[in-house]
């Protein structure tokens, strides 16, 4: 049973270009599957979480990362009431916007397209959702529900003040209310967004070396969470233990987040999607006693592995692998496969136009793709760069 505030698919805004709906399967459902089924969800699994596709088989990608935040957000959704499969929809679909090399990569797109109005994830994933994805016959992109749209747009909350491009174009044609919250249920995507990054880079941190046990287990909220491992576990062996203690901080975050939402939403006492939309704030969030305690959890990982000196010696190899592609496809927009030349003829004499099929391009590429095509474009010795600087990293397989 849905409570009343959950989105009810009976109730969708439709899609852009009407359909007849599927017998068996609701219009999230279909959003769901078309999400799964589409080329850039496929190209997550080479694209970067932190560590790129080199340093190791076992750190996550875009596409690990994705599927995580979608198993936690179904876990939020349903001890909601909220519709899961939006929730799903939404959670897999949030990263697609992405760039190769993650946000190094948007970093590094983001001020070669400053000229041409900017680059955003977030925009790009709607942009691909509809208009770069091209297999149905009766229109581009994947024609996902205005739900699934929204929540796509603005999980992160109200989108203000001068749109990206990619958003404002398709806004315009879609009004998406970007001026106010999202459902509760894309709401729920973007903690669970929060929640599995936290959990699983702090893994991989480990796993690279970057920091140890030790330290992680002076943080708060983990230290509590080694401190009943060791206590019901004293004999446990380091690998194990790091598990058990990763999966409890995983715990004390879903419950954090279920709590502290269930008593939003008792106070607001919401009747309607709509009353979550227009609520004038978030009702899925952390408790602000956990949400002090991973401001502190975050500064440790952006100084001790996000700008890890390690780290940030890939981060400037592969910033030039952008930063060099894009103004060759600008110079030699001719270069860009044949499936892509019909947008580079309409965009006639109009650089502007011609940037933002660059990026569109630039930004669709794998992390091996992109080094790949840099070498044969540019001759360039970023692949044997990157191979030699995983010795540097202090990686070594567990066996």
């Amino acid at each position: 049973m849905l409570a009343k505030y959950a989105c009810d698919p009976a109730k969708t805004r439709g899609r852009l270009y009407p359909e007849d709906e599927s017998a068996f399967r609701s219009c999230y459902q279909r959003d769901r599957d078309r999400i799964i089924h589409c080329s850039a969800f496929r190209r997550l699994k080479h694209k970067t979480q932190v560590f790129i596709e080199h340093e190791g088989d076992f750190y996550r990608t875009r596409l690990t990362h994705s599927i995580e935040v979608a198993q936690v957000a179904r876990t939020l959704s349903g001890a909601l009431g909220l519709n899961s499969e939006l929730t799903e929809a939404v959670a897999l679909a949030h990263d697609l916007g992405h760039t190769p090399f993650g946000h190094t990569g948007e970093d590094a797109m983001d001020v070669l397209m400053e000229p041409y109005g900017g680059f955003d994830h977030n925009a790009q994933a709607i942009r691909i959702v509809t208009s770069l994805e091209r297999h149905y016959a009766n229109f581009d992109g994947l024609n996902l529900t205005w739900d699934t749209l929204e929540g796509i747009a603005k999980h992160n909350g109200p989108v203000t003040g001068d749109l990206p491009y990619a958003l404002a174009d398709y806004n315009a044609r879609h009004d998406l209310e970007l001026h106010t919250h999202a459902s509760a249920e894309a709401q729920v995507a973007a903690l669970a967004d929060d929640i599995a990054y936290n959990h699983h880079d702090i893994h991989d941190g480990l796993r690279a070396q970057l920091f140890d046990q030790e330290e992680v287990a002076e943080l708060p909220i983990l230290r509590d969470c080694y401190a009943e491992v060791d206590r019901e576990h004293p004999t446990i062996d380091r690998y194990r233990r790091r598990h058990e203690a990763l999966r409890r901080f995983f715990g004390v975050m879903v419950e954090d987040v279920m709590a502290e939402t269930r008593r939003n939403l008792t106070e607001m006492d919401p009747h309607s999607a709509d009353d979550i939309r227009n609520a004038g704030r978030p009702v899925v969030r952390f408790s602000p006693a956990l949400w002090e305690d991973l401001k502190v959890l975050r500064h440790f990982m952006f100084t001790r592995m996000y700008r890890a000196p390690s780290v940030m010696k890939v981060r400037e190899v592969v910033t030039q692998v952008v930063m060099e592609l894009f103004p060759h496809y600008m110079e030699h927009p001719e270069h860009l496969p044949p499936r892509w030349q019909v947008d580079v003829e309409d965009c006639g004499e109009d650089k502007i136009a011609l940037a933002r099929v660059v990026a569109d391009y630039v930004s669709g590429m794998t992390d091996r793709f992109a080094i790949e095509i840099h070498g044969e474009l540019l001759g360039g010795p970023q692949k044997d760069k990157l191979r030699a600087l995983p010795m540097q990293t202090g990686w070594v397989p567990e066996g």
